[in-house]
């Protein structure tokens, strides 16, 4: 990437507006045409160079949180607080296509020590679709987790209800149990949850009387996070707006970490659309 190259790359088309950082390749803003911010972003606290923000869609790679081991630093990985190169930008009428790259000779860490091609592709019009490629340049396989770890907006979390893993089995990291979903899930304090599940899920917001749907390919898992009242103040880019957002993540994570061979590309996908209630 040139020196001159811009940090931040927004897009104001015609079906909607957004902004994606070099740093970390964070879609940090979407919005449909006279639509509400749909990713959430602290109103007053700056994304700084160097600190990866609680907002918009990080990337998590290549572990998520600590790794399985739960022993790996920095959390979630070195993708997310990384400077990615700029590939190109596409614009029509009613969508904006802007792709980033990252590889092993950008950025590496002892602790996975393996040639790579990191390929992000963000499309931002009436959806927003977010896709992660990874690509093995080595020639050993390699193991991963990642994530998009996307901070969805809403009017209170408290008061949303999220649809489609009824049934589903999940790992709770607050309490450290294994579980079953049953029913729509209500957000009640501190959540961290791992379902093992690649249905779609809704997020119903009656605050800001709307549906947020979220569908995703090559992803085994679905992530539902929030701080909850008594760790979210202690987060500085999150603070006294822990209400305003729920993370509803596309993961491969913990047991259902993926092999990806010499030679070999494998793609995870985030698709994120908007209806009035």
């Amino acid at each position: 990437m040139s020196a001159d190259a811009p940090l931040r790359r927004t897009v104001d088309g015609g079906d909607c507006t957004g902004e994606l950082l070099d740093e970390g390749a964070l879609v940090l803003r979407w919005a449909p045409l006279r639509a509400a911010p749909v990713l959430f972003a602290h109103p007053s606290v700056p994304v700084r160079p160097g600190v990866p923000p609680h907002a918009g869609i990080p990337v998590c790679w290549p572990w998520f949180g600590p790794g399985r081991s739960g022993r790996m630093t920095p959390s979630h990985g070195w993708a997310r607080s990384t400077v990615w190169s700029f590939v190109g930008e596409d614009v029509d009428t009613h969508e904006t296509t802007l792709r980033m790259r990252l590889t092993s000779d950008d950025a590496s860490d002892p602790q996975w020590p393996h040639p790579y091609r990191l390929d992000l592709v963000a499309r931002l019009g009436a959806r927003l679709e977010v896709s992660l490629s990874t690509t093995n340049t080595g020639a050993e396989p390699v193991e991963l987790e990642e994530a998009l770890h996307a901070y969805l907006a809403v009017g209170d979390v408290r008061q949303v209800s999220i649809s489609g893993l009824d049934g589903a089995a999940f790992h709770d990291k607050v309490t450290g149990r294994d579980e079953v979903q049953d029913g729509d899930l209500v957000l009640t304090g501190e959540t961290d949850r791992v379902y093992r599940s690649d249905a779609p899920v809704t997020v119903t917001d009656p605050v800001l009387g709307r549906v947020l749907r979220v569908e995703t390919e090559g992803a085994a898992d679905r992530v539902v996070w929030n701080p909850g009242p008594e760790k979210g103040p202690g987060v500085a880019d999150v603070g006294d707006q822990w209400p305003r957002f729920v993370c509803v993540e596309a993961a491969n994570a913990l047991d259902d970490a993926v092999t990806v061979g010499p030679g070999e590309t494998r793609t995870m996908t985030y698709r994120l659309t908007v209806e009035d209630l």
